[in-house]
């Protein structure tokens, strides 16, 4: 089973490459982990307030040409589902699927043509996390979810 991440942005800061790094070590025992940084768009014509839409729509065909498998758009208007229900839905979509793609998308959000790809819309909620700090965030789940999986006492 393959994770692939695409997430525009890159991580500057070494505490968040370390804190990636060390989930990307710890899934390991279950899955090999991808993650692929889509470069983020520069809003246009910031004089005038810039383009975000056109941002949006440019970063969105970078990531549909590095989409396959499973699709999970992560997405603040997706569902909102406890880490036993992903754990579950990712035991049973392995059965189609050898890979799942999570996209994260730019500070202005994912474009249509992303999100109506998904094949999940998935949410953690209606708070606004750096982007960095949501990569974080969405490897520690997928690690709980194969330890939920796996019966390994990590989840409480």
């Amino acid at each position: 089973m393959k994770f692939k991440i695409v997430a525009v942005g890159k991580l500057k800061e070494s505490y968040w490459r370390e804190a990636v790094a060390e989930y990307v070590k710890r899934i390991g025992r279950f899955a090999t982990v991808e993650i692929t940084e889509i470069e983020e768009c520069a809003v246009f014509n910031k004089a005038n307030g810039g383009d975000v839409a056109r941002s949006i729509e440019t970063e969105g065909e970078r990531i549909l040409q590095k989409l396959e498998g499973y699709v999970v758009a992560m997405d603040i208007d997706g569902q909102l589902w406890s880490s036993e229900r992903i754990s579950a839905h990712i035991a049973s979509q392995k059965q189609l699927n050898s890979t799942f793609t999570f996209v994260i998308g730019g500070s202005n959000g994912l474009s249509d043509a992303v999100k109506n790809r998904a094949d999940l819309r998935l949410s953690f909620g209606k708070i606004t996390l750096p982007h960095q700090l949501f990569r974080v965030v969405l490897l520690e789940q997928l690690y709980r979810a194969c330890c939920i999986e796996n019966n390994i006492a990590y989840h409480k």
